[in-house]
């Protein structure tokens, strides 16, 4: 594949809100401030009920026209993005495009501009290259928001932020938390918006627990506490945070095996015993049973893997509502 997208770093991280300071596009949780990110969990807040009414429609977004622009393949996110804007009374349509027809940045922009004519409010963006969600940002119609459903090894910010919504839930403090997110912190760009989005919410402390090969470089520098020792950085935390091993983004022999990973960073019950007696255990998913997480921990009482997959609806109706303007409140 062409690697056509600029850098992530070649978009401001500013160009996502409006000359007044509201929320355009939701490309990174890296640079918001800790009030917008308040303000979507509290968005999210407001429709965690819509699911239990017997209508589960809200019509804030209705008349708008919502694309899932999905260039990888994706099945919980896309239904989830889908979901949120049919339960907003949105128009949405899912574009599962060829990365082969759009190898040059001239083909997408031809795309863009097929589907801008379409009278199109919004675009979801999932890319297996960095910094592609910022690449349509800047070139869209002024009127269009893009949210980023996932750009290569940078971000993903709906994941990141219906993961802090879980956390609110059953720990409410985060200024009295430590968290710890254990795994493929190298490929995950799952990991990288979590981190921002802790830190940004000053939790107390945030580490990451990895072979040295699963770790950026200078990830310290993220603002966490680096330990290659499970059973150490597992020592008296809040949360725990497992990740997938992200092996189709793996390239040359990272891991001995998939056997010898479990071993040495699998969660297992006696693993989390190390932790807070009412340590919460989550998983962005999906998970790989006895290769991250045991079947006993991931079904246990502690797991709340489950309820962060009914989280992200929330979160995400919250995310198209505040970019596109039409959240105002209590909506249930």
């Amino acid at each position: 594949m062409t690697h056509y997208v600029p850098r992530p770093g070649a978009l401001p991280v500013n160009m996502q809100l409006t000359e007044e300071g509201r929320l355009k596009h939701f490309l990174t949780v890296e640079g918001l401030s800790a009030q917008t990110l308040i303000e979507i969990l509290d968005a999210a807040e407001s429709f965690t009920s819509i699911s239990g009414q017997s209508v589960k429609k809200v019509p804030l977004l209705r008349g708008k026209t919502i694309f899932n622009l999905f260039f990888e393949p994706s099945t919980r996110t896309l239904t989830t993005f889908e979901l949120a804007a049919r339960r907003l009374s949105a128009d949405v349509m899912n574009m599962n495009i060829n990365t082969s027809a759009t190898a040059k940045g001239e083909s997408l922009l031809d795309t863009l501009r097929n589907l801008e004519a379409m009278y199109s409010d919004m675009f979801i963006v999932r890319h297996g290259n960095s910094g592609a969600a910022q690449f349509i940002a800047r070139h869209v119609a002024p009127h269009i928001s893009v949210i980023n459903a996932g750009d290569g090894n940078h971000a993903h910010p709906t994941q990141a932020m219906l993961d802090m919504f879980t956390i609110r839930r059953h720990k409410t403090d985060f200024s009295a938390l430590r968290v710890a997110i254990v795994g493929d912190i190298l490929h995950s760009r799952v990991a990288r918006s979590q981190i921002h989005a802790l830190n940004i919410l000053n939790t107390g402390e945030v580490r990451v627990i990895a072979p040295k090969t699963l770790l950026p470089a200078e990830v310290e520098q993220l603002g966490v506490r680096v330990y290659h020792d499970l059973q150490q950085g597992l020592k008296d935390v809040d949360v725990i945070i497992m990740l997938r091993l992200q092996k189709e983004r793996m390239s040359g022999a990272l891991l001995p095996s998939e056997n010898e990973y479990y071993r040495l960073y699998g969660l297992d019950s006696e693993r989390l015993k190390l932790a807070k007696p009412d340590a919460i255990v989550m998983h962005p998913g999906p998970a790989n049973r006895g290769v991250e997480i045991s079947s006993e921990v991931a079904d246990g009482k502690q797991s709340v893997i489950l309820q962060q997959v009914g989280y992200g609806l929330a979160v995400r109706m919250a995310a198209m509502t505040i970019c596109l303007g039409s959240h105002s409140g209590d909506q249930a």
